[in-house]
């Protein structure tokens, strides 16, 4: 990897039953990133384990991602693909940022509320202090982009501010020791893509997920042609024609979901969509979509059970990125030690 582009990181981490959303919204856009940008792609096991998980099913999960970011285009020879427990740093540097963010910061992160609900005392400290971590998962790499759904910018944001007062805090160390004032970049967001936020084929208000009860929510990576087009002949829609401007979708949002959902896998805009069927019943969109969904996303989901089912090539893919990503990621963690005071830097 070179250091002249702008360096993107990103994880995904591995709950199972990888879905249309995943694709959409996330990992078919790091594989268009690899044009413009070097890239890290991480499996985020440390933040799996913020929830009780299944040991033996968490191992197959780490490699059900790993076969999925390669299956849509990743290439891990000229990119980085590897899963977070390998590099330790990631780790070391969360804990002294734990040391520089302030418990107000956290206290303000509205996806810990939401997913520890009511019974929030019983939650595990690592899903409170998650935000932290991902902090230090980009920062380790000094990366200047990351890619973000709209439910996670917030935690982008307070990557930035823990980079910003490390930076302040130990300015005059940075300064004795020839480092650059802001050692730590200010890392950007990239949110803009054709699905940001792919919804519910049951509930357009809802978005996709992997624990929605209903199986026909959602069309998973493991799903084959039959399924995929049974699930979007079910999809969730009402009883008028799609109109033919978007401002006809405003209060439709089981019609829209779908046509982002065509406008992404197409990769042209909904507007472009709504011209082309404006005024169809739902029977002949859904057709069409069931034609593109099949033929665009079905192959990717059989490319990546073939993969799956090579776990000596999945582990060594892992095992790879992670020794260049270790060296990255120590070279960034020796200066720090330094910063900080600590003595016996590796």
């Amino acid at each position: 990897m070179t250091t002249a582009r702008p360096l993107v990181f990103s994880g995904v981490q591995p709950t199972g039953n990888l879905h249309l959303g995943n694709y959409l919204g996330a990992i078919r856009r790091f594989a268009a990133l690899q044009e413009s940008h070097d890239c890290i792609y991480c499996v985020v096991d440390l933040h799996a384990i913020t929830v009780a998980q299944d040991p033996a099913e968490l191992t197959a999960n780490i490699r059900e991602v790993t076969a999925a970011f390669i299956a849509c285009g990743i290439d891990p020879k000229q990119h980085i693909v590897f899963n977070q427990s390998q590099v330790a740093e990631h780790a070391e540097l969360a804990w002294i940022f734990n040391c520089v963010a302030r418990i107000g910061w956290l206290n303000r992160m509205t996806q810990f509320k939401e997913k520890a609900g009511k019974d929030r005392e019983n939650a595990s400290i690592g899903l409170y202090d998650y935000p932290v971590l991902m902090a230090a998962d980009i920062l380790v790499y000094r990366a200047t982009h990351v890619p973000v759904g709209e439910d996670q910018k917030q935690h982008l944001e307070l990557a930035r501010d823990i980079a910003q007062k490390f930076n302040n805090d130990y300015a005059a160390s940075l300064a004795r020791l020839g480092l650059p004032e802001a050692f730590f970049p200010q890392p950007e967001p990239l949110i803009q893509g054709p699905a940001p936020r792919v919804m519910s084929l049951r509930d357009g208000t809802k978005k996709m997920s992997k624990s929605d009860p209903s199986d026909y929510s959602r069309i998973t990576f493991a799903d084959d042609a039959d399924a995929i087009a049974q699930k979007i002949r079910k999809a969730k829609t009402d009883p008028e024609p799609l109109p033919s401007e978007e401002a006809g979708l405003a209060a439709r949002p089981e019609a829209d979901n779908l046509v982002v959902i065509y406008a992404a896998l197409a990769g042209v805009p909904k507007a472009q969509v709504l011209a082309e069927f404006g005024g169809a019943q739902f029977s002949t969109f859904k057709a069409a979509l069931v034609d593109l969904a099949v033929t665009t996303f079905g192959p990717v989901g059989v490319e990546m059970k073939r993969l799956q089912a090579d776990t000596a090539y999945i582990d060594a893919v892992l095992a790879d990125g992670a020794a260049r990503a270790r060296q990255q990621a120590a070279a960034t963690m020796k200066a720090v030690r330094e910063v900080v005071g600590f003595i016996g830097s590796r």
